[in-house]
């Protein structure tokens, strides 16, 4: 017994939709089988009727009867040949049985009217199914009135027609007992590997996103299971990053504030000259910088995820803002003592968007080229004009990327080098905000020889307005 569920439904609805089929075939073969038999039997004695009253307008034999001479000469054999008067009543038959008085059968009625009658039904006395077939006979010796009635049993027929009925309904049968096992295997082969599938699934349910679907599957079933495979690497792979960037972030977290908390312990126990201060203020300055940035670049990809950030659109001058960030880095490029060189043509090159995070955007950028670049090196800032876009590239000679890290530098949580810090996100980030603007951020990277990043931006057209833009302060960097 196949249990309840989706294999039952397969087996259930095949095996209905051929039995309804071959029922029908079976019912439309029996009806026209037997109406050939009964077909073929109503012609063969339709044909000797047809002889018969060809023949009788032609009866010339002195000293015997028509009807002696039709009931010797055209009889059939297991078949009765009646002679009828217009009333139906029997005259004579070809058989030693006493002869019904009267037959007042639709065939004898058809006969009167000029046709070749039929009738099949049960025979009185008897109770044989039979076939009767009558005709006038016309223009006959003395103006006497002769029905010819041929009466044939349809038993044998019967008989047979019943045989290959039986042969017919066990050829069905034999073609359902296939059409079950055929179905029965179609649907475990489809069964089995779901309830594979839902197994698996519950187990990723339950958090085991090491579990995994195997099995060559094919067509949908082999599409789900490559799905449902892919997820839970996904997800075991993004729980990883979870947890590596809940311990990055730990750990950036406490470092600034373990450097506060030991100078404002410090401070608070007094007896410190004035330079002593002043250093110890410097730190818990940039360390709460530090934090902010931090608090600041993790509120901002939760805006960006929840589809919550606005940005404030007007028209930015990219030359002038990466001059800007120039500046806002010259501190710590200069700490590695690596150069800063913009190329660029002098003029403005102007796009449509939100200062304040374009800054953010290339702010990133160039503090992450300072970060992995080697002492006493360059970093190269350009921009140009190419069609109807303004590129900005930033391109840097430092430890570069490898090829698979290239491919997800832009994942969120993700880290090249988890020892120089920062939380994952910049890039990401970054990325957001350049699509946002309708743009496209390209990275290019040789383990070892260094990393070119290129933001394409729409650029402003003349018919855009201008209108005047802020930029403001307070971006984290960290990536």
């Amino acid at each position: 017994m196949i249990k309840k569920g989706i294999g039952r439904q397969i087996v259930l609805h095949y095996f209905f939709v051929v039995f309804l089929a071959l029922l029908l075939v079976e019912v439309i073969f029996m009806i026209v089988i037997r109406a050939y038999y009964y077909d073929t039997i109503y012609k063969h004695v339709e044909s000797r009727i047809q002889s018969v009253s060809e023949f009788a307008p032609k009866f010339k034999e002195p000293g015997q009867s028509l009807q002696s001479y039709l009931l010797n000469t055209f009889s059939l054999g297991d078949t009765e040949l009646q002679l009828l008067d217009e009333k139906g009543n029997v005259i004579d038959n070809s058989t030693n049985f006493a002869a019904e008085t009267s037959v007042q059968t639709s065939d004898v009625t058809q006969a009167l009217a000029g046709d070749t009658g039929s009738w099949i039904g049960k025979q009185p006395g008897t109770g044989q199914q039979v076939m009767a077939v009558s005709k006038k006979l016309d223009n006959i010796v003395g103006d006497q009135v002769y029905i010819v009635r041929y009466t044939t049993s349809l038993e044998k027929v019967n008989d047979k027609l019943f045989t290959i009925t039986l042969f017919s309904v066990g050829i069905m049968v034999a073609v359902l007992v296939i059409v079950f096992v055929v179905s029965t295997g179609l649907a475990n082969s489809i069964v089995r590997p779901i309830n594979n599938i839902r197994d698996v699934s519950a187990q990723m349910a339950q958090g085991r996103f090491d579990a995994r679907i195997k099995g060559d599957y094919r067509f949908e079933l082999g599409e789900l299971a490559s799905t449902l495979n892919y997820m839970a690497q996904e997800i075991a792979r993004t729980n990883q990053i979870k947890d590596d960037f809940i311990s990055s972030i730990s750990h950036e977290l406490r470092t600034p504030l373990t450097s506060i908390k030991g100078w404002s312990e410090t401070l608070n126990s007094g007896g410190y000259d004035p330079e002593e201060t002043r250093i110890g203020m410097q730190i818990i300055s940039k360390e709460t910088d530090r934090l902010i940035g931090l608090v600041e670049e993790i509120l901002d990809f939760s805006k960006l995820e929840q589809d919550a950030m606005k940005l404030v659109m007007g028209t930015v001058d990219l030359r002038e803002l990466l001059q800007e960030i120039m500046l806002n880095v010259w501190a710590k490029a200069e700490m590695k003592q690596i150069k800063l060189q913009l190329d660029s043509e002098e003029t403005a090159y102007l796009v449509h968007g939100d200062g304040n995070r374009l800054k953010q955007v290339f702010l990133n950028i160039a503090d992450n080229a300072i970060k992995f670049s080697h002492e006493n090196s360059i970093i190269f800032l350009s921009l140009q004009r190419i069609g109807d876009n303004i590129e900005v590239s930033v391109q840097d000679t430092g430890i570069g990327i490898s090829e698979e890290n290239l491919a997800r530098v832009r994942e969120r949580f993700f880290q090249v080098d988890h020892q120089n810090g920062g939380t994952g996100l910049g890039l990401a980030i970054s990325q957001q905000f350049v699509e946002r603007h309708q743009g496209q951020m390209l990275i290019k990277s040789e383990l070892g020889a260094g990393t070119t990043i290129t933001v394409s931006l729409p650029a402003l057209q003349d018919e855009q307005p201008i209108e005047p833009l802020q930029l403001t302060e307070g971006y984290g960097t960290e990536s």
